[in-house]
């Protein structure tokens, strides 16, 4: 049978959600955890690969295994006695054969948060980034409105080895919310570059600072050219919120 997880995590501690040599990817815990349930020691499959120290609320994720020998009910419960406290499964369901939790997602919801005040909120010091110079809200939402849309993001992701592909993406959705100091960057769509959310925040925060002019965006989005765009947000403001599915 094929069975779907849904896992929340707190990302300071890992290097990631992927598996690492070093053990410190969130996908090893879980599998150090399957293994103790589950004879086959199953391998996990997940929906997406969020970066170190960046955290997730509705990451899904799937195995296969022969024989489910408890409730179904129960599997969360006797992953989460094995797990470490910063990572839960929030749910379990049995899936279709044709369910794949990668490659069956239609969208993705990313959420940044900001503290935008003099003084860090200690309570948010590893779940936003700390922002103290006032910012100009309505022009990070007038820069936000032009990410949406199909664009090519390549002034937005960051180097990895060899060569970018494909760098043309949509975003459904980049909208900022304020409440009191607290400032939400919400970002959505079908896929994402590497540190794309994160290159598109720290350009918003930077354009609040007035470093750019809001129609800026369009320039940077049109020259593909990552050297003049903004900075990267810092990866502890980040959280996976939710991904889609049919």
């Amino acid at each position: 049978m094929k069975l779907k997880l849904t896992i929340a995590y707190d990302g300071t501690a890992y290097q990631g959600w992927q598996s690492q040599r070093s053990g410190r990817g969130v996908q090893d815990q879980l599998h150090t955890a399957l293994a103790a349930l589950f004879p086959e020691a199953p391998e996990l499959t997940g929906s997406s690969r969020t970066d170190a120290g960046v955290h997730a609320l509705g990451m899904v994720a799937h195995f296969e295994t022969a024989e489910l020998r408890m409730p179904l009910r129960h599997l969360p419960l006797a992953l989460n006695a094995l797990l470490p406290v910063d990572i839960r499964v929030l749910g379990a369901a049995k899936a279709t054969e044709a369910f794949h939790a990668r490659f069956g997602a239609k969208g993705k919801e990313y959420r940044y948060r900001i503290w935008n005040h003099a003084a860090m909120n200690p309570l948010l010091r590893t779940q936003a980034w700390h922002v103290p110079r006032a910012l100009d809200l309505a022009a990070m939402q007038v820069a936000a409105a032009l990410f949406v849309g199909q664009h090519d993001f390549r002034a937005f992701t960051a180097k990895r080895p060899g060569i970018l592909g494909d760098s043309v993406r949509t975003l459904t959705r980049c909208e900022v919310r304020k409440r009191g100091p607290e400032i939400t960057v919400v970002l959505a769509g079908p896929g994402f570059l590497y540190k794309m959310c994160r290159g598109i925040v720290g350009t918003l925060v930077q354009i609040g600072e007035g470093r750019y002019p809001a129609e800026a965006v369009r320039e940077m989005l049109a020259s593909r050219d990552r050297r003049i765009s903004g900075v990267n947000a810092p990866a502890h403001g980040l959280v996976l919120q939710k991904v889609f599915y049919r």
